[in-house]
């Protein structure tokens, strides 16, 4: 399984947030940290404040914070919320697919079955089990000024 671009940078947005509690974070700083574009954090902290993962404030002094606590946030919310069709395959397409297989190949549902358990697997995980006492992540995303 392969996540995109979207969903690591919405993970780094949030991780970066949660590290910072209690104050506005701009997305020139969280590039900076994380080693991203700006335009590409643009995109997605846009769709994280849609999805009520984040509070954005414009502005000259604005940023963004988490929109709840870290450990009401599950990673296997943020994963569908980002990947959305998450199949990748031409098995999980619609009957537009391709595959002349599609009718009796057993390898979908084993696919199938597979994606469950990773989705459950992240589900398990919240945003506060990421950071709480993670100091190495912590010195990397702490953004308070020296």
């Amino acid at each position: 399984m392969r996540l995109t671009l979207r969903t690591n940078l919405a993970m780094r947005v949030l991780m970066c947030a949660a590290v910072n509690p209690g104050r506005l974070v701009r997305k020139a700083d969280i590039a900076e940290a994380c080693n991203a574009s700006t335009n590409h954090l643009g995109v997605v902290i846009n769709q994280l404040a849609q999805a009520g993962y984040l509070t954005t404030v414009r502005g000259r002094t604005g940023g963004l914070r988490l929109a709840r606590p870290p450990g009401e946030i599950r990673v296997g919310a943020v994963v569908r919320e980002l990947e959305g069709n998450l199949g990748g395959t031409e098995c999980f397409a619609s009957a537009d697919g391709s595959c002349p297989l599609t009718l009796c190949c057993r390898l979908r549902g084993i696919l199938s079955r597979a994606l469950e358990a990773f989705l459950r697997e992240l589900d398990q995980v919240t945003l506060a089990e990421l950071v709480d006492d993670n100091t190495a992540l912590e010195a990397l995303l702490n953004l308070e000024p020296a």
